[in-house]
């Protein structure tokens, strides 16, 4: 009898052991459960639809009409005009990321030593940034315009050229053109980005530095670069798969042309998509940029780790 009366207690403290373990699941389940329906709303789900659409023949009418298995990927993995228009979305992608990286280092480095006013031309700079795509591709087109234009206005008043440019209208000036319109819009957002690694730096580093006789070059080789090379790695990478992400200025600026000399990955899918109709094929030519983008950007992704690895 007492045996039983000694087993109770603990008995019923198994149980209110298990029901506390089994409320601190249900518990961690609610906190977690928001999070997975998003990403399998927004990740997961889109992903399989995608490669689901890119396996098979379907159109904006007809989704899914027919299975072809690989034949699509083919198609688009042979086709020279998307094979074109994924090496210029890549160039494109790694020559104004790092110009804007550049020109944004630069630019913060400068409001950096600003102090007080350094954060309020931050502020100032952002305008570029809120400024819709669209609005932006409307501007710069106003201002390249052959007739009336602003830079050929310019151009004309220094004695530059004789007659006005049309720098829509020949490949190299169309490319010139987008990257220019490019810097203008993203560069400040590189900017806060730098700025703000520049200030986690302390600044008891560069006056110990400073006391030791080094100059402004060898602080900034020596002392300021490693320091930030990791955050500067990640805002690369980040400036990078938003420069893959070009469409509205391709879209304003040249529509592709002249003729499909500007004709990047994301414009070739959308006319794919909504000018052809050819869903499956649409699908097929993200799934493959999609790869593309990965490849690209993995030796970066490598870099960042090594350089987060050694600042450990």
């Amino acid at each position: 009898m007492s045996a039983v009366a000694e087993a109770a207690p603990s008995g019923v403290q198994s149980i209110g052991q298990l029901a506390g373990g089994g409320t601190d699941r249900l518990l961690r389940f609610l906190w977690v459960a928001p999070l997975v329906f998003a990403l399998v709303v927004t990740t997961l789900y889109p992903t399989v639809f995608l490669i689901a659409l890119s396996l098979s023949k379907s159109t904006l009418g007809k989704p899914f009409s027919a299975f072809v298995g690989l034949a699509q990927i083919l198609r688009v993995l042979g086709d020279p005009q998307f094979q074109l228009a994924l090496a210029r979305s890549v160039l494109f992608a790694v020559v104004v990321s790092a110009l804007q990286l550049v020109l944004g280092f630069a630019i913060a480095l400068l409001f950096s030593r600003l102090l007080k006013a350094g954060r309020f031309l931050v502020s100032l700079v952002l305008l570029p940034l809120m400024t819709p795509p669209v609005a932006v591709g409307v501007a710069w087109k106003l201002i390249l315009a052959p007739a009336g234009g602003l830079l050929n206005g310019v151009l004309a008043d220094l004695g530059l050229t004789d007659a006005p440019l049309s720098f829509l209208a020949t490949p190299f000036l169309a490319w010139v053109s987008l990257i220019l319109a490019d810097v203008w819009q993203w560069t400040p957002f590189v900017v806060i980005l730098c700025f703000a690694a520049l200030t986690t730096i302390p600044e008891s580093v560069n006056e110990a530095a400073a006391i030791d006789g080094a100059s402004r070059w060898q602080r900034l080789r020596h002392v300021t670069l490693p320091l930030v090379a990791a955050p500067l790695s990640a805002i690369f990478l980040l400036k990078m798969i938003i420069a893959f992400k070009l469409f509205d200025l391709v879209y304003v600026l040249t529509f592709g042309g002249p003729g499909f000399a500007t004709t990047t990955a994301g414009f070739s899918i959308w006319r794919m998509a909504l000018e052809r109709f050819d869903v499956g094929g649409a699908a097929a030519q993200t799934l493959v940029f999609s790869i593309v983008i990965g490849l690209v950007t993995l030796p970066v992704v490598r870099f960042n780790k090594a350089m987060e690895a050694r600042e450990r």
